[in-house]
């Protein structure tokens, strides 16, 4: 065969992968930059679980949609949402066809790895107050150690009073910081394995160092802040013991790179993608399907709890949707309506690291800047927890990215035998749905500052919203 020959049979037979850039000219680019502009926005808003929730309520008020509890009837085109225990959510735009007829759904999770207090936190040690800590989720526990924190939460006080708390975030803030042993006393710190380099109760937050006006006090300082908060928030320390504190990195989202093409920020696993299918619900107006966002809590611990993916209450909420567009749902209806409805689990993958290739297999990982990713399956060693997408279903949707000239890859989560890690695609393909992971690579995943391409976040978004426009009810194969 000719070279030409060749080369023109390499065209039409091989995959070759690209980076997404290409795929756009200038003016769709600077739509890119703009659009991470309001996700790093988004971003700074939501630090925790319950600041994504409001968050995403005020964007979706700003765009015409109203509390489902203010409605007594679902009218096509009517935009609602609902909180689930003010840590999830559920929003849907009702189409012209039954309900029952299924559903186009983007299901993400709005919690982050971070730092909880224990209930009961604060102590004074070495001239220092020092507050007690859990880990949330799965950490590289070292990483959390010298960089700035900020405590973000809810409190009650002995009133029965809800307080807001929220330190470290305005610039005239103070911060906080879990302190680390200095490395010319470290040789025994440094001989531990790295998981056990910083261990979870060595996590402690530095909170204060000034002892109250009075020699006489036992712990001067631990007092000393105890009135600090007293006479800002009227709370005691027993009030610790009922409250919700995390401990959350202090700094804002930023553009990584010379050419500012990277997004670098805490939490963006997995609300790259809550974003990106918030901002996709928003833009879709009278659909033929009903379209829905499915945004959950506890993922990164299970997904168990009432707030979490597993949670009837989310089935609650779907259930709501038959009522109010219908009048009456019986449990055949809503099964009926699962077997119908398509999802996306908006959840991030890995992208691949060149300092780090030898947890990866470079054939079959998700590069950051090549676009959205597709995963068939997730799970670890054998596909254990996962969803194992359909090929029928995988087809279906990469059709429509292909006709919507949307710029997609595949891979997975890393070696086989390495590791692996888990979604909600499980959990709601459990109840009948045709379901596949999809979403933004990251680098530098579940660490406190993680790195997403500006590319891959804006062909995400482009995927959701053909994924909520073009997806129909039969899917061939899969009746």
């Amino acid at each position: 065969m000719k070279n030409k020959e060749v080369q023109e049979l390499e065209k039409k037979l091989t995959y070759k992968r690209e980076s997404a850039w290409n795929s756009y000219n200038e003016k769709q680019k600077e739509k890119i930059f703009a659009f991470a502009d309001k996700y790093k926005s988004f971003l700074d808003d939501g630090k925790t679980e319950r600041e994504c929730v409001e968050a995403c309520i005020a964007r979706l008020e700003k765009n015409g949609f109203v509390n489902a509890e203010s409605k007594e009837q679902f009218a096509p085109g009517d935009r609602v949402y609902r909180s689930i225990r003010n840590k999830g959510l559920v929003a849907a735009v009702i189409g012209t066809e039954p309900v029952t007829d299924g559903m186009n759904i983007l299901g993400a999770h709005i919690d982050s790895p971070h730092i909880d207090l224990k209930p009961t936190p604060l102590y004074e040690d070495g001239g220092l107050a020092l507050m007690k800590t859990h880990y949330y989720g799965g950490i590289k526990k070292y990483q959390w150690s010298t960089m700035p924190l900020a405590l973000h939460g809810i409190m009650y006080n002995s009133d029965g009073e809800k307080i807001r708390v929220n330190v470290g975030e305005d610039e005239n803030d103070p911060v906080f910081m879990i302190s680390e042993l200095l490395v010319h006393l470290s040789q025994e710190q440094l001989a531990r394995k790295a998981s056990e380099a910083v261990k979870g109760e060595e996590l402690n937050v530095l909170v204060g160092g000034m002892p109250i006006e009075d020699k006489e006090a036992k712990e001067g300082i631990k007092l000393a802040v105890l009135k600090l908060l007293n006479d800002k928030y009227g709370i005691t320390e027993k009030d610790f013991m009922t409250a919700e504190i995390e401990m959350v990195p202090a700094y804002k989202a930023k553009d990584i790179g010379f050419d500012r093409s990277y997004v670098g920020a805490y939490g963006q696993d997995d609300r790259v993608c809550a974003y990106t299918s918030l901002a996709a619900l928003m833009k879709v107006k009278n659909p033929e399907r009903t379209c829905v966002c499915l945004f959950s809590d506890k993922e990164e611990v299970g997904s168990m709890g009432n707030s979490g993916a597993q949670s009837l209450l989310y089935e609650n909420a779907l259930i709501e949707l038959i009522v109010k567009t219908s009048g009456s749902c019986s449990m055949w209806d809503f099964r009926k309506c699962m077997n119908h409805s398509h999802m996306l689990s908006s959840d991030v993958t890995a992208a691949f690291d060149p300092t780090y290739a030898s947890a990866f297999d470079k054939s079959n990982t998700a590069y950051a800047g090549s676009g959205v990713c597709l995963l068939k399956y997730t799970g670890s060693r054998g596909k254990a927890g996962s969803n194992d997408a359909h090929s029928e279903f995988f087809n279906t949707v990469a059709s429509v990215f292909a006709k919507e000239e949307i710029p997609w890859q595949t891979g997975e989560l890393g070696r086989v035998d390495l590791g692996g890690g888990g979604t909600i695609a499980a959990d709601m393909a459990n109840k009948g749905m045709n379901v596949i992971d999809c979403g933004v690579p990251v680098l530098s995943m579940h660490a406190p500052f993680e790195v997403t391409s500006k590319a891959d976040i804006y062909s995400t978004y482009e995927g959701f919203l053909a994924f909520l426009k073009k997806m129909k009810k039969d899917i061939e194969g899969l009746a």
